[in-house]
């Protein structure tokens, strides 16, 4: 291909509308890899507010950050973070019940059954993990995992390279952070890699007559930016995506009923947890994020069954600690848009769908997104093929989403109010269905095409929310139940052994990456 007809296929103009986590973490990945062959662009409005519930992550955030060779100590220092190894449920199963969904695995498999197969056998005999006449009461699952462990004993520290072999190398961990400081943080690395910041609010957006494409965006002052290839970070308002390409919204309310949440920040209290927690409320549930400066809280809520003033009551009298700003409410409708990719433009973050904060899915959504945009990185002739193929991984990774927030909600047995009733009496989506099913009669999981939620997280959910199957993996006795429990003694100590030599959570982030004025941000 000569080089001038191989510059008429390339993409030479990019442009971003929105700012915002999505927005700057969308620049701050493509100024990286596309290393200044392609003009990218950032159209943001300071007159816009930002959403700014995602302060919560999952582990592999942790990739992004590497891809973008960014510092952890610096990137937490810079953000008021602290670190995650899972959330804590509160009154989801019913009332007064708690658990913790954790990163990382279980224990240690054995022989031809996953681990939670050979716990799942002396829990159903009503035996210990030891063997012999000292034998008490079955230890919970999670007390054979490091991440749990620790949780609940607020300690952290990353997997060490100097030890091999040990629970130890188990942790897996994410972060809580404040958001509109990432975003900021990422914008100073996207600029410095040639991404072109322009303030000013979109008032009209230019289609080409014959291909449908969007040609440009004009702001309110008149400047006109035109580009080849858009992404659409505007939020719920969908400037390019909705307003302007007309691509629909599929609405998942009828799963998943919460459609307000009501936001505030409160001031820090000790000690600082290295999890999440979520409390199950009549009509809805409320977060709990710590982090250096704040700690953030919100409740999610269906407003069908609660009021807004009902709502916010129940969320200031939940606080750990006084407030620090006025509670402020955001309206959403859970679903996907019909299509996140539409002829020249790719809706990312809010503008591609909204799945509530349950379980961190709001900033690796938008990660994800940009993993896929750059695995099919068009030409400036936008085969259909790979639009195509783009929509289809992406309506996967939502419904299996979906279908895993909705799992939280059914799986309930509480019967205090018409809110719990419903979600747990409502028919879910036939995916969902047949992962119930197979669960119920020997506790096995499968993991269909590296859906996110993984085998351990369904498991963890399932068996805190009281799911119990009806037997275990027929090949867990091979081994018998003296063998059973000695190992699973064996596994047990040796976590809660590691679990010792962890430092605090809060004494680790004083170490290594403290804000230095905690408190500043607010």
């Amino acid at each position: 291909m000569s080089p001038a007809k191989d510059d008429m296929q390339r993409i030479r103009r990019l442009v971003i509308v929105g700012g915002g986590t999505a927005g700057w973490m969308a620049a701050a990945a493509l100024s990286k890899v596309l290393r200044g062959k392609v003009a990218i662009t950032l159209v943001e409005s300071d007159e816009i507010g930002t959403v700014g519930v995602g302060e919560a992550t999952i582990p592999m955030i942790q990739l992004f950050n590497r891809v973008l060779e960014l510092d952890e100590n610096e990137f937490l220092r810079e953000t008021q973070g602290s670190f995650k190894l899972g959330i804590e449920f509160v009154n989801w199963g019913q009332q007064g019940s708690r658990y913790m969904h954790g990163f990382g695995r279980f224990g240690q498999d054995l022989w031809t059954a996953p681990f939670h197969q050979y716990w799942l056998k002396m829990h159903q005999a009503g035996r210990s993990g030891k063997s012999g006449p000292s034998a008490q009461a079955m230890p919970d699952l999670g007390e054979y995992a490091i991440t749990r462990v620790a949780a609940y004993r607020n300690r952290f520290m990353p997997p060490p390279a100097d030890v091999q072999n040990s629970p130890l190398n188990d942790i897996a961990y994410a972060f809580h952070f404040d958001a509109s400081l990432y975003a900021r943080y990422l914008r100073r690395h996207a600029e410095s890699r040639g991404v072109q910041r322009i303030e000013g609010k979109v008032l009209e957006v230019a289609l080409d007559a014959g291909n449908g494409h969007v040609q440009a965006v004009t702001l309110q002052d008149g400047q006109r930016i035109a580009g080849d290839l858009f992404i659409d970070c505007s939020g719920f308002a969908g400037l390019l995506i909705n307003k302007a390409l007309g691509v629909g919204f599929e609405d998942w309310t009828h799963w998943l009923p919460c459609d307000r949440a009501i936001a505030v920040p409160c001031e820090p209290v000790s000690p600082l947890t290295p999890y999440t927690r979520s409390t199950a409320h009549a009509a809805g549930w409320q977060w709990r994020i710590p982090l250096q400066h704040r700690t953030g809280n919100g409740h999610v809520f269906s407003s069908r069954h609660i009021s807004e003033d009902e709502a916010t009551a129940v969320l200031l009298k939940n606080l750990d600690a006084p407030a620090l700003a006025a509670p402020r409410t955001l309206r959403f409708t859970t679903g996907m848009r019909q299509r996140a990719w539409h002829r020249n433009v790719v809706a990312m973050g809010l503008a591609s769908g909204f799945l509530e904060p349950l379980e961190s899915t709001s900033i690796h959504l938008i990660q994800t997104a940009i993993a896929r945009l750059i695995d099919f990185f068009p030409s400036a002739q936008f085969h259909q093929p790979d639009i195509d193929e783009y929509n289809r991984q992406s309506r996967f990774e939502f419904e299996r989403i979906r279908d895993f927030i909705i799992l939280h909600y059914h799986l309930n047995q509480r019967t205090d109010s018409a809110f719990w009733t419903a979600c747990r009496e409502m028919a879910v989506p036939e995916t969902l269905s047949a992962k119930l099913r197979l669960f119920k009669t020997h506790g096995r999981i499968v993991r269909d095409n590296n859906e996110l939620f993984s085998e351990v997280a369904w498991l963890q959910v399932m068996l805190g929310q009281h799911l119990q199957p009806a037997a275990y993996h027929p090949m867990v006795d091979s081994l018998d139940e003296a063998q059973i429990a000695d190992y699973l003694a064996g596994v047990h100590e040796l976590i809660h052994r590691c679990a010792d030599v962890m430092p605090d959570h809060a004494e680790y982030i004083r170490q290594h990456c403290a804000a230095p004025n905690p408190g500043a941000e607010r």
